[in-house]
């Protein structure tokens, strides 16, 4: 079962970003438009669309809707790409392997699209908004039809019904600096998880990201729209809420105190139920010791924070633009350790940043040792067009950097089977998530570890306390208590 939320709501939103009620007004028009031509076209049965979404958890944020937009219009979703009358791949810009695998499909539905001229082949999200991948679309790929950005999601009805009823390509890549459009429909993809976007876009402008360029400029929601999202989430008994954002931390950061990121966990954390919130992702940049003690203070916000570093060396988070040194970093993690002793820490870095020396490397690898974190989330380099990082002299090689790599994630193994031996035999509370091939149950601990062991599927959704018997390096065994 899929959670619907209903279309269009006119809910509060700042006036600076808000769509016009007009626009909005429109794009119901279109809908009941497009439902009309497909129960015309497909008398017998409801036509299907297919849906792939890449890279971060913002893009599953936006493929929901995109997934709730196409359900309002009459569309049924499948999993089976080749009977969809309907293919939409939601696209990721922030590495070049997502980039190449979003080509790689599309060349895949040129005999798709050729068996049948009626069939609507689209492609939306990061990608997208970089003008010279859509120029490669228009002129490589004369088989798609339907092209948009980031910053249109909202008037994907009557891109729908252009491509129904013209037959002519349609192009969206508005930029500006984007909008916070309330209330469209949202097809969940689970029951029990959900994600909640509080907040749209970046101002940081790290040296190697085009996310500012692709999602435009910061713009909040409204925090009682917030709230409220989350108060419905909770009574459809949602188990684990995760707020989504570029930066959370800069969450209302030109309003009043009472309005900004510490505020809202303090306002969710409230509403009654049982429950956890997580977020991502922090910028160390914005990280406070208010949110630091909210989190500490707040039953249910869950103690794992995500704090993306990069980089050990000072020199090389200056270039990457990241403002904050290796001092500032670490005296974070030790104040959140001070007030959480068994805070959960987990982060990102890059390896192989543009002109990085073997001893600026062994910077990061000295502080993975000092933080000692749960996990790591590690990327060699991969230059995005735009970019300042991408215009970079950069004198290593490709097998230098795979030699770092290696080092990193050998040593943050190390660190993993150390901490996951020292949880044997002591109890945890997790969230029961899926079934494995294995026949176990697969659960995750307030801190993002897995847990797997034997269970009822009856399970899945609900909270159990689970005492570790065998631990591994990256997953925990278990035994219901």
């Amino acid at each position: 079962m899929n959670a619907e939320e209903p279309i269009l709501q006119e809910q509060a939103v700042s006036s600076r970003f808000a769509v016009p009620q007009a626009e909005l007004d429109k794009q119901i028009e279109y809908t009941a438009m497009v439902e009309t031509v497909l129960q015309s076209r497909f008398p017998d049965k409801k036509p299907l669309a297919f849906v792939h979404t890449y890279g971060c958890q913002g893009n599953v944020a936006d493929g929901e809707k995109i997934k709730g937009i196409l359900v309002s219009l009459g569309y049924d979703l499948t999993e089976e790409i080749d009977d969809a009358d309907l293919v939409l791949y939601n696209t990721c810009a922030i590495r070049e392997h997502a980039q190449d695998r979003v080509f790689g499909n599309v060349g895949k539905r040129k005999a798709w699209k050729e068996a049948d001229r009626s069939r609507i082949l689209a492609l939306c999200g990061c990608m997208m908004q970089q003008t010279y991948v859509a120029d490669k679309i228009k002129k490589s790929y004369p088989y798609v039809d339907l092209v948009f950005g980031t910053h249109v999601i909202h008037k994907l009805p009557e891109f729908i019904y252009r491509c129904l009823c013209t037959g002519k390509r349609v192009f969206d890549l508005s930029g500006g600096d984007g909008n916070v459009v309330e209330g469209l429909p949202i097809h969940r993809d689970g029951t029990f998880k959900a994600w909640l976007p509080i907040m749209y876009g970046c101002n940081n402008f790290c040296s190697y990201c085009v996310v500012p360029y692709v999602r435009g400029r910061e713009r909040s929601r409204d925090f009682d729209a917030v709230v409220e999202e989350a108060r419905r989430l909770i009574a459809a008994g949602y188990k684990e809420i995760t707020l989504l954002g570029q930066n959370v931390n800069s969450y209302n950061k030109d309003k009043d105190a009472s309005l900004r990121f510490p505020a809202l966990l303090r306002a969710i954390n409230d509403i009654e139920g049982d429950f956890w919130i997580r977020f991502m992702t922090s910028h160390p940049r914005d990280c406070t010791k208010e949110l630091l003690d909210t989190m500490a203070s707040c039953k249910k916000v869950a103690k794992h924070l995500h704090l993306p570093v990069q980089s050990g060396n000072d020199r090389v988070l200056q270039e990457m633009n990241r403002h904050y040194d290796r001092e500032k970093y670490l005296s974070l993690i030790a104040y959140a350790k001070e007030k959480m002793p068994d805070l959960s820490i987990t982060s990102d870095i890059i390896v192989g940043f543009p002109g990085e020396t073997a001893e600026e490397f062994e910077d990061t690898l000295s502080l993975v040792k000092q933080v000692r974190f749960t996990s790591l989330f590690t990327f060699i380099f991969s230059p995005r067009p735009g970019t300042k990082a991408a215009a970079m002299s950069d004198p290593f090689d490709r097998a230098e950097k795979n030699r770092r790599f290696k080092a990193l994630t050998d040593l943050q193994e190390s660190i993993a089977g150390a901490r996951t031996a020292s949880m044997k035999g002591k109890v945890f509370r997790v969230l029961v998530e899926e079934s494995t091939k294995d026949g176990l149950l697969s659960g995750r601990t307030e801190g993002n570890v897995i847990i797997v062991f034997p269970g009822d599927e009856a399970l899945i959704g609900s909270f159990q306390n689970v005492e570790v018997t065998e631990p591994k390096t990256w997953i925990l065994k278990g035994r219901l208590c």
